[in-house]
């Protein structure tokens, strides 16, 4: 009999090898940085979505696994820790590839001040998108009695990532071009910003994915094309 969506067990794997990955990889970049005194902002950023998307992957096993041995307000407030690292790694991750940017970029340039101008843009997005997730879930509470709760986030929310997804992830494609066209630079540093644009293009595809199974209902489809959504993009970040 074919399974109509993931198991929890595979759902589980997935976020434990992935998150994995990418907090050797993002330890290993700041190490790297470290010993030759080059860390900046992009790294601090890169930290955080390091250290969120540690925090996800605990409250993804908890939540998916050992939630019958908590009592139903624990379980409500690890779904809300698993929405809100979320949109943390996310968001954390594009403004340190943002930033990224920004260090190639020359100091006092107007294009500079445009990207750091949009960084500030961006965090204000991620605050939106906290505020609209918290209103809606709180609005409507009835899930919060469900044995595995999860809140029915709707079209508005699943219009809202789409919309912000593809702006956010369509600054980071067009901002490298910006770059390559305004600045010299060398052949390592045209690859880097290159690179930008073509892992964009991927993780915005995954992240069209998960606002579909948003839009369809949720469950354990949106809760896989999340986990898939947030490690690509820590694995993608980690490039720079």
């Amino acid at each position: 009999m074919s399974s109509s969506g993931p198991t929890l067990a595979q759902i589980e794997v997935v976020g434990v090898v992935l998150t994995t990955v990418a907090v050797i990889v993002t330890s290993f970049r700041l190490c790297v940085r470290a010993r030759q005194k080059r860390l900046w902002i992009d790294d601090a950023w890169a930290a955080l979505g390091m250290i969120s998307n540690f925090m996800l992957l605990i409250a993804d096993c908890l939540y998916l696994q050992d939630y019958e041995r908590y009592p139903q307000g624990t379980r409500v407030a690890l779904y809300y820790m698993i929405a809100q690292f979320f949109y943390a790694v996310v968001w954390s991750s594009r403004i340190s590839i943002l930033f990224t940017i920004v260090r190639l970029t020359a100091p006092g340039t107007f294009f500079r001040r445009v990207l750091i101008f949009t960084a500030i843009t961006f965090g204000m997005v991620w605050a939106l998108l906290f505020s609209q997730l918290w209103w809606i879930c709180e609005t409507e509470s009835g899930w919060k009695t469900q044995p595995h709760p999860q809140c029915d986030l709707g079209r508005g929310v699943a219009i809202a990532q789409i919309i912000t997804d593809v702006l956010g992830d369509f600054v980071l494609i067009f901002a490298p071009f910006c770059l390559i066209y305004k600045v010299r630079l060398s052949m390592g540093q045209k690859v880097r910003v290159l690179s930008v644009f073509s892992a964009s293009a991927i993780t915005t595809v995954v992240s069209l994915v998960h606002a579909y199974y948003i839009f369809s209902g949720g469950g354990l489809k949106e809760v896989m094309a999340a986990i898939v959504e947030v490690r690509c993009r820590c694995l993608y970040l980690e490039r720079f």
